[in-house]
């Protein structure tokens, strides 16, 4: 497993131990099942973000995807 993904991981189990099992998606507030989580960088890397735990988020890979496809110039 990549650290990415053990990263991933480690977010989601803590989250979901906070909130008695529900984790709510950084983007759409919505739970997101374990298999479809992905980490969101809350201020984007290119922005000058990091990928510091107090950065990262948990999203659905569809949110992810929207939100950085969204911020694309055409």
């Amino acid at each position: 497993m990549s650290r990415l993904a053990l990263t991933r991981d480690k977010i989601y189990k803590t989250v979901a131990r906070q909130l008695h099992g529900v984790v709510p998606c950084w983007v759409c507030a919505e739970h997101v099942a374990r298999e479809d989580a992905t980490l969101e960088h809350i201020q984007a890397l290119s922005q000058g973000g990091s990928s510091h735990l107090d950065n990262l988020a948990i999203s659905h890979a569809r949110c992810n995807q929207q939100r950085h496809g969204s911020s694309t110039p055409p």
